[in-house]
């Protein structure tokens, strides 16, 4: 399966691709937000204001802060016009060059998405749970790149973080996405949202640029805790993995289809896909804390 991310070569990179700071509604300075995620050890982070006329269209440009062992993304979440429930557009955008142009008034999501995608970011439908994105309104962006399938601050918000169920909708309609999960966080007291979610990105190098270009490739696996450390795919047969301790992995596909392996500590599965009638699978690991580790969706191409 040519985009695992887990034969390539180079490590694994932690990141959030979702973070707010004082240049929208976040309540510490991006030097304070680099410097919160350095400390508890993430390796990247996308600061991802709101790219709106009241905070001044911001792309914060965090290339000041890089250094050795810690690195950032240029980003913004964008927003225009409306869904079809009457919401603002939500579209994430990570690696956006830093004089993006401000959204016109006469912009709508599709073409918000368009261009940021010319101007060669990564872009992800963001939290579809949280404000209750239909099926048009996905279709309608395009071929964007992902959909944030966990978002961190929604949970203690609407209780709304998880959107597989959307994901695999689109994916059952034929539709190709990587998927990622991110925190969001906008370092709020009364809902510590910090490290909710998080992607770890394989690169031989932590630059900005391998990074992204890993990202676009689907290099990576989404996570609020567990580690995958091997996903081996053998199409018809079977799928094997290797993970930190878990109490249960999961392959599955479209409809209702699934395999698993449940144990205490289990640090390898061998999940049968004889019978399992679906164009794609994925993969989940789930630890005895309640916290999974997703692969992006794998094609039976």
């Amino acid at each position: 399966m040519k985009h695992l991310p887990f034969g390539r070569p180079g490590r694994f990179w932690r990141g959030n691709l979702h973070t707010h700071s004082t240049r929208s509604d976040g309540q510490l300075s991006p030097e304070a937000v680099c410097e919160l995620y350095r400390s508890i050890g993430y390796d990247f982070i996308a600061i991802t204001d709101h790219f709106l006329k009241q905070y001044d269209f911001p792309i914060v440009d965090t290339r000041r802060l890089h250094s050795d062992d810690f690195t950032t993304l240029l980003g913004a979440e964008l927003h225009t016009g409306t869904t079809e429930l009457g919401n603002l557009w939500h579209i994430l955008a990570v690696g956006l060059p830093p004089d993006f142009a401000p959204t016109p008034p006469d912009e709508n999501g599709p073409a918000l998405a368009e261009r940021a995608l010319a101007a060669g970011a990564y872009v992800a439908v963001a939290h579809p749970a949280w404000y209750m994105l239909t099926e048009a309104d996905i279709t309608s962006l395009g071929p964007v790149d992902a959909i944030e399938v966990y978002n961190g601050t929604s949970d203690d918000h609407n209780d709304r973080a998880d959107s597989w169920y959307m994901m695999d909708l689109m994916l059952m309609r034929g539709h190709h996405y990587f998927a990622c999960a991110t925190d969001d966080a906008h370092c709020r007291p009364e809902r510590y949202d910090v490290a909710r979610g998080w992607v770890q990105v394989k690169s031989e190098m932590l630059t900005p640029e391998a990074l992204l270009a890993a990202l676009k490739a689907g290099a990576y696996y989404s996570s609020t805790g567990p580690e995958i450390y091997d996903i081996q795919v053998e199409p018809g047969r079977r799928v094997l993995v290797r993970c930190s301790p878990a109490s249960r992995v999961f392959v599955t596909g479209s409809t209702y289809h699934a395999a698993s392996v449940y144990g205490n500590g289990i640090t390898e599965a061998e999940l049968p896909l004889d019978n399992f009638d679906s164009p794609y699978c994925r993969v989940t690991v789930r630890d005895s804390c309640g916290g999974r580790a997703w692969s992006n969706p794998i094609w039976f191409e």
